[in-house]
């Protein structure tokens, strides 16, 4: 029985990924929902089985940097780079976010978080950049501390689902 189930694996899909092609990030999303069709062992996995996952991948990316070594880094944050792609197709089977959220939710960070650059607030020194950061960051955790929270296991908790707030 588990020879079939592997042996039915295999992607036919119409478009051929090769390994020596050059891709890009809707590759990724696209080889990452095919994992989670056709390959058992991604099928299994849930958020809390990757934790350790990426932990891990995170220290490698730590030690290419402490290594002084570019290529390395280059493919340890391509294997973070997995975790979170994958991670975030979790989340969307379950109805709870898409990456399009969590991307949109973080250039939406930074662009609050750089009203100096962003924005018309002026800043003289490194100083003023922190205190700026601070304030806003003092804001966000004010909005978020009245706001309910949803569970990972997709259980109404009010917020608006299929939002990733950011």
């Amino acid at each position: 029985m588990e020879e079939n189930l592997y042996a039915a694996c295999r992607y036919r899909g119409e478009k051929v990924f090769r390994e020596e092609d050059g891709h890009d990030l809707k590759d990724l999303e696209e080889i990452v929902a095919i994992l989670r069709t056709h390959c058992p062992w991604d099928r299994e996995q849930n958020l809390e089985s990757l934790k350790k996952t990426l932990s891990d991948e995170t220290e490698e990316v730590m030690e290419a940097i402490d290594g002084d070594d570019a290529d390395n880094l280059c493919e340890e944050l391509g294997d973070l780079l997995f975790q979170i792609v994958f991670m975030a197709r979790l989340a969307e089977e379950k109805g709870l976010f898409t990456l399009d959220d969590v991307i949109s939710g973080i250039c939406s960070k930074m662009i609050r978080r750089h009203p100096h650059v962003f924005g018309d607030q002026e800043v003289k020194s490194r100083e003023e950049i922190r205190a700026l950061w601070g304030k806003v960051k003092a804001a966000e955790k004010e909005k978020k501390a009245g706001r309910a929270r949803r569970s990972l296991k997709g259980e109404e908790q009010g917020t608006d689902p299929g939002k990733c707030p950011s």
